[in-house]
C-alpha cells in the first residue's frame, strides 16, 4: 500500500478511478493512468477551441514578459464610417511619457472607407495616449488624428475643428460630461439575455436594476469600468438603463477637447472588452423598434459664469440661443446628419420630437432640461438631451461652443 501510495504520489500523470476493489474490509481504489493529450491532438480530435478556451490558452502568450525596454503601444483612429475604430500595434524601445513623443504612422486607408487603392496611404497623428488595460505594464493604447497623403484631414477627423474652436474660448472654462448609453447583444443581434422567441416584460423593472431577471451584461459593464479606471479615463459612474440589456456610463467632467478624446478612448475599451466576452456593443440610438428606450449620448454643459453663482442667468440665455440653431445641432448629433436621431426622437420614451425645441426644468422630455438642483442653486449646467449614441462627441461639442459662446 505505501509503495502503491508513494508511486501515485510522484506520477506525473493525471489519474481518475477504474474500480473499486474490497478485499479483507479495505476498500481500494485503483487508478488508472489519463494521459496529458496536447492542445494540437485536442484540436484535432474536438475541433476548433470553443470561446472559453481560446481565452485560457491566450493567457499563457499575454503573461510572457517581454524585454525590459521594449513597449506596445496601439494607434487607435476613427475610420471613414465615423463610428467605427480601428487599431494596430507598434513596438518601441522607451516608454511614451506624452503623444508628441510618438512618430506618425501610416496605414490602409482603402480598406477603411477613407481612400483609392490607387492612393491608399492615410497618416495617424498621436494626439493622446493611456494606460493599456490588456497588455497592461507600461504599454500604452494612442488615439490619433487622421490625414490623407497630402495632409488635408479626413473627413471622418472632427477633431481638428473642434480643437480650434476649443482654443478661442480658454478663459471660459468649458466644462462638458457625456453620458453614453449602448445596448449589448448577441453576436446574432438579438438583444443579449432576451427570449430568442420573444420579449421581455415591459420597461419598468430594469432601470438601475439587481437579480438575473431584471439586468443582463452586468459583467461587461463592470469590466469594462476597471478598464477605463486603469486606462485613466475619466469615467464618473455607470448604470443599467431603462431597457433591458441597455447601459450606460459617464465620461466627465472635462474641459474642453478632453471629453470627447476620453470618449472615444472609452467607446474603444467597450468593444474590446466586449469582444473577449463574445459579445457585441451596438451604439445604435434605437436598436430595439416599439415601446422601448432609445439610447443617446446627452451631453451635459457648462461654462465658468454658469458655474459662478446666479449662474442660472447664464444657463437660461444658453438655453435661448440653442433653440435658435436647433436645426444646425440635429444635425450635428448624429452621424446621418439626423437620420439616425429620427428613430429616437419620437415625442415618446424621455424625448422632445426631433423638429421641437424645448427646454425646462427637470424635465426629460425636454430638449435641454435643466436638473432640478441647478435651478434651486441657480447655478450649475445644462443637459443637452438630443445627440444620439453614436454621435461624434467633437461635433457636438464643437457646435454647443459655437452655439453657447461664440453666437455663431
Amino acid at each position: 500500500q505505501s509503495t502503491w501510495g508513494r508511486s501515485v504520489f510522484h506520477q506525473s500523470n493525471t489519474f481518475c478511478v477504474n474500480s473499486v476493489v474490497c478485499r479483507n474490509n479495505i476498500t481500494w481504489v485503483q487508478p488508472v493512468p489519463v494521459p496529458v493529450i496536447s492542445l494540437r491532438t485536442m484540436c484535432s480530435i474536438g475541433g476548433a477551441l470553443d470561446d472559453m478556451g481560446k481565452k485560457s490558452v491566450l493567457q499563457h502568450y499575454l503573461t510572457l514578459e517581454p524585454l525590459e525596454e521594449l513597449v506596445q503601444v496601439m494607434y487607435i483612429w476613427i475610420d471613414g464610417t465615423g463610428e467605427g475604430l480601428r487599431c494596430k500595434t507598434k513596438t518601441f524601445d522607451f516608454v511614451p511619457k506624452s503623444p508628441t513623443e510618438l512618430p506618425v504612422w501610416n496605414y490602409d486607408g482603402s480598406s477603411t472607407y477613407q481612400a483609392e487603392g490607387s492612393n491608399s496611404d492615410m497618416f495617424l497623428k498621436p494626439v493622446a495616449l493611456f494606460r493599456d488595460p490588456f497588455r497592461r505594464g507600461n504599454n500604452k493604447l494612442c488615439l490619433c488624428d487622421v490625414y490623407k497623403y497630402n495632409w488635408v484631414k479626413a473627413e471622418s477627423n472632427k477633431r481638428a475643428s473642434c480643437v480650434a474652436v476649443m482654443e478661442r474660448v480658454l478663459e471660459e472654462k468649458p466644462w462638458f460630461g457625456i453620458e453614453q448609453e449602448y445596448t449589448v447583444l448577441d453576436r446574432d443581434g438579438h438583444p443579449y439575455g432576451w427570449p430568442k422567441m420573444g420579449y421581455l416584460a415591459p420597461q419598468g423593472p430594469y432601470y438601475c436594476g439587481v437579480g438575473a431577471d431584471k439586468v443582463y451584461g452586468r459583467e461587461i459593464a463592470e469590466a469594462h469600468y476597471k478598464a477605463c479606471l486603469y486606462a485613466g479615463i475619466k469615467i464618473a459612474g455607470t448604470n443599467a438603463e431603462v431597457m433591458p440589456s441597455q447601459w450606460e456610463y459617464q465620461i466627465g467632467p472635462c474641459e474642453g477637447i478632453d471629453v470627447s478624446d476620453h470618449l472615444w478612448v472609452s467607446r474603444f475599451l467597450l468593444h474590446r472588452v466586449a469582444e473577449d466576452f463574445g459579445i457585441v456593443v451596438s451604439l445604435d440610438p434605437k436598436p430595439v423598434p416599439g415601446p422601448w428606450n432609445g439610447s443617446g449620448a446627452h451631453c451635459n454643459f457648462s461654462t465658468l459664469a454658469m458655474r459662478e453663482p446666479d449662474g442660472i442667468s447664464a444657463i437660461e440665455a444658453a438655453c435661448e440661443r440653442l433653440s435658435s440653431r436647433h436645426e444646425e445641432h440635429i444635425a450635428a448629433y448624429d452621424p446621418k446628419q439626423g437620420e439616425d436621431n429620427k428613430r429616437r426622437l419620437t415625442g415618446d420614451h424621455e424625448t422632445a420630437h426631433i423638429d421641437d425645441y424645448s427646454s425646462g426644468v427637470a424635465n426629460r422630455g425636454a430638449s435641454v432640461r435643466i436638473p432640478r438642483h441647478v435651478a434651486a442653486d441657480k447655478c450649475g449646467y445644462l443637459e443637452d438631451r438630443r445627440p444620439s449614441s453614436n454621435c461624434d462627441p467633437y461635433s457636438v461639442t464643437e457646435r454647443i461652443i459655437r452655439t453657447v459662446v461664440l453666437g455663431e
